[in-house]
C-alpha cells in the first residue's frame, strides 16, 4: 500500500503525540496537532477533518502499513500507546532492509580511521548495535547514555528546520521559576545538548538579549511570518569557553588553575573538564591542571562533583566560593545528627 507525503506527515505527527505521555490527546488535539504540521511543512491551511484523523489512526492500528501499532483509547475519549516505548519509527527492519544497512555501515566503517570523519565514530557504533539488535532478537551488548523520559524532544526536529531555513517563531515557555507561561518572539542560532539535555539558543526579539532555552520547558511554539535577525555574533563558537550552558554575551573566560590528586589525576587526564586543559605541574601527591572558562554554576558544580579530591588554586575568589559552598554543606549534615 503506497503511502503519499501528506499521510507520511499526518502518521508521524500522530506518532509524535501518542508517544508524549506528558499530556492525554482526544481526537480533537490530533486534529489540531496534524494541522499544524500540514501547515508548517506542506503550507496547507484548510486543516484536517475528523473522518481523515480516524482512518489514519485506524491503518496505523491495523497490517495495511507494517505499523501494527497499539493504539488503545482510555475513558471513550484519550488516546495513547498502550507499549510506553512504541513508534512507528522503531517497526522491525525487513532482509532487504538489513542488507542495504549493512552494506553502507561497510562502507563506513572504512572512513573511521580518517581524521576528517572522525565525527563518525560515534554514529558507526549506534548504527552496528542498533543491526545487531535487530538480528538477535532485541539483546544489546552496548548502552548509549540516554533519557527517554525527557520532556521537549519532540521540539527538536522542527526546531532544526527552523534554525536552517532561518525561521523567526514565537514560543510559548514557561521556566522553573516562572508562575505562568509567556510568549517569547525568538529568533534561534543554535540547538546544544548539555548532559542529556536540549536547549535552544537565539536572541529575544525584546531587548535584542541572546537567551538560551530549555527545550523540556518550551510549550509550543510557531512560525511567523515576520524578519528573522541573523546572529551578532558566532553562535557556533558561544559555548566554546563554556561548560554547560550558562553564560552571557560578552562575558570572558577566567584561566581556572586546580590541583588533583594522584589517585584521580589519570581519570582527568583521559577526560578532561574542558578542551582547554593543560597540565602545569606533576608533584609527588598531585597534578596541577589550568583550564580557560567562563565562571557558571555548572563549572562550581563539576569542581565540586570531585569532592576532596580536587583543590582550586585560582582564582582565589572561587577558591573562595568553592570553600563557601561546602561550608554550607557540611552544616546541613551536621544540623540533621
Amino acid at each position: 500500500m503506497p503511502i503519499n507525503k501528506l499521510a507520511l506527515v499526518r502518521y508521524k505527527t500522530i506518532d509524535n503525540c501518542l508517544q508524549n505521555r506528558f499530556r492525554k490527546w482526544t481526537l480533537d488535539d490530533l486534529m489540531e496537532a496534524v494541522s499544524e504540521a500540514l501547515y508548517e511543512y506542506e503550507g496547507i491551511t484548510k486543516g484536517i477533518s475528523r473522518r481523515t484523523i480516524q482512518l489514519d489512526l485506524q491503518n496505523m492500528r491495523s497490517e495495511k502499513l507494517g505499523y501494527n501499532a497499539p493504539i488503545v483509547v482510555t475513558d471513550k475519549k484519550f488516546y495513547s500507546y498502550e507499549d510506553k516505548q512504541y513508534s512507528i519509527t522503531s517497526i522491525p527492519l525487513t532482509e532487504q532492509d538489513m542488507g542495504t544497512l549493512n552494506e553502507v555501515l561497510g562502507v563506513l566503517k572504512q572512513f573511521k580511521g580518517f581524521g576528517y570523519f572522525q565525527e563518525l565514530t560515534g554514529m558507526v557504533t549506534k548504527l552496528e548495535d542498533k543491526l545487531y539488535k535487530q538480528q538477535h532478537k532485541g539483546k544489546s551488548y552496548i548502552d548509549f547514555e540516554k533519557n527517554e523520559l525527557l520532556k521537549g524532544l519532540e521540539f527538536i526536529d522542527p526546531l532544526h528546520k527552523a534554525i536552517i531555513n532561518r525561521k523567526t517563531i514565537e514560543i510559548t515557555y514557561q521556566s522553573f521559576k516562572a508562575n505562568q507561561s509567556q510568549q517569547i518572539v525568538f529568533y534561534p542560532y543554535l540547538l546544544k545538548e548539555y548532559r542529556n539535555r536540549w536547549f535552544l539558543f537565539g536572541m529575544n526579539r525584546k531587548g535584542s538579549s541572546a537567551m538560551i532555552l530549555a527545550l523540556d520547558r518550551i510549550e509550543k511554539f510557531k512560525e511567523l511570518s515576520e524578519k528573522y535577525v541573523k546572529a551578532p555574533f558566532d553562535a557556533h563558537m558561544f559555548f566554546d569557553d563554556v561548560i554547560g550552558v550558562s553564560k552571557a554575551p560578552g562575558q570572558k573566560p577566567s584561566t581556572i588553575v586546580m590541583k588533583i590528586d594522584k589517585e584521580n589525576a589519570p581519570y582527568v587526564i583521559t577526560k578532561p573538564i574542558h578542551p582547554s586543559q593543560k597540565i602545569l605541574k606533576e608533584e609527588p601527591d598531585g597534578i596541577l591542571f589550568s583550564i580557560d572558562v567562563v565562571w557558571n554554576f555548572e563549572l562550581e558544580r563539576e569542581l565540586l562533583g570531585f569532592g576532596e579530591k580536587l583543590h582550586i588554586l585560582s582564582p582565589r575568589r572561587l577558591a573562595g566560593k568553592i570553600q563557601s559552598r561546602l561550608k554550607h554543606t557540611l552544616q546541613k549534615y551536621q544540623r540533621t545528627e
